[in-house]
């Protein structure tokens, strides 16, 4: 999917999402877009090929099970790849609104839900408090929000 419709896609469930949480549309799009590229890398499970409908690569157990998936691991800032678990949904709309229970109901978001409506500042509190195991994963989101976003939304602009 080209990034402007996935932008479009997805952009009237993220301003939702920041009408209710603060965090910024921009960021969740980023996200999403990083985790699946654009769509094109939607995560399926490795043995039957089910979508998993998981917008932002959460593992675990989601409201449709799970799938098994290759996934990146970085020890010791090496990458190495793994199977590993992540959740399923029955559709988008379920993956994002588990993305914001799992933010705002644990402690450890709390920081980064301080600088949510400053969507660079989102992305580097999300890093340090280990959202994802990728050392240049703000830097990604960043860039991504700064490429693709920018046109979007002055906020992003005045933010800065």
């Amino acid at each position: 999917m080209a990034p402007e419709e996935f932008v479009a896609l997805l952009k009237p469930y993220a301003k939702s999402i920041q009408n209710r949480t603060g965090i910024h549309w921009a960021v969740i799009i980023a996200q999403a877009a990083l985790e699946t590229g654009w769509l094109r890398s939607l995560i399926v499970d490795l043995y039957t090929g089910r979508p998993s409908y998981n917008l932002f690569n959460i593992k675990g157990k989601g409201p449709a099970g799970s799938v098994q998936a290759f996934d990146t691991e970085y020890v010791k800032g090496r990458a190495r790849r793994i199977i590993d678990e992540f959740r399923a949904y029955h559709n988008y709309e379920e993956s994002l609104e588990d993305y914001v229970s799992l933010l705002t109901e644990s402690n450890r978001y709390k920081p980064a839900l301080a600088v949510g409506g400053d969507p660079e500042a989102f992305a580097r509190k999300l890093q340090e408090l280990g959202y994802a195991q990728d050392p240049r994963y703000a830097e990604k989101l960043i860039m991504i929000m700064r490429k693709y976003m920018k046109e979007e939304s002055n906020e992003i602009e005045m933010m800065r």
